[in-house]
């Protein structure tokens, strides 16, 4: 099913601010279709809480306790602002059923960026649609440091619906999660997502 359209960056602020968040003004003139608040902001633990598929509550997978610890993926470059726009995110539906290691080169070469976990939840607190039963996506532009010097931790952030089994609890099932899957394995109701560049402000830019 296509994802529905986003609304304008003044009715994705007037939600944030609905929602409970203390949102940055909105700047004048700033371009982008999706707003994001940047995690040292609002953590993206925080904005997962906030995810709503009917009435479940969203949530993170208890065996991600480190969440805060993934920052930007190697080349992946976020605004140095609170609040910034993203450009033409994509969920990634094509990619289902392929590793990130697998696909995240084929998306730089195209000129897109990989999405962090924090604009998926943006994206998904906008349009909670974007998470949709069988057809989910990895935010792969989300990456922490691994225990080796210069190895990245194989785990990658995904957002998905909990079937309510295991450690999520039946309590849980239909809710919006976020999980992680190793970054070598494949998913079938998982894309990998991504974007076509980010906005800070009129007069800086961040496109990748």
């Amino acid at each position: 099913m296509p994802v529905p359209s986003l609304p304008s960056l003044t009715a994705q602020h007037a939600h944030l601010t609905s929602l409970g968040l203390e949102v940055p003004p909105l700047p004048n003139g700033l371009t982008g279709e999706l707003l994001v608040l940047h995690p040292r902001h609002t953590p993206a633990a925080v904005l997962a809480t906030l995810l709503r598929l009917g009435d479940n509550p969203g949530f993170v997978v208890e065996d991600l306790t480190d969440l805060a610890e993934f920052g930007p993926a190697p080349g992946v470059e976020v605004p140095d602002a609170d609040l910034y726009a993203v450009h033409a995110p994509e969920r990634g539906d094509e990619f289902a059923n392929l590793s990130p290691d697998e696909v995240d080169p084929q998306l730089r070469a195209r000129g897109r960026d990989l999405m962090t976990v924090s604009e998926g939840l943006a994206w998904a607190l906008q349009v909670p649609e974007v998470i949709e039963r069988n057809t989910c996506f990895m935010t792969t532009g989300s990456r922490k440091a691994g225990s080796r010097p210069g190895r990245l931790d194989a785990r990658v952030p995904a957002l998905w619906i909990s079937n309510g089994t295991g450690r999520d609890g039946r309590s849980r099932k239909g809710a919006p999660k976020v999980g992680w899957c190793w970054a070598g394995n494949r998913h079938t109701w998982l894309g990998i997502a991504s974007v076509g560049g980010r906005t800070a402000s009129p007069t800086v830019s961040d496109r990748t």
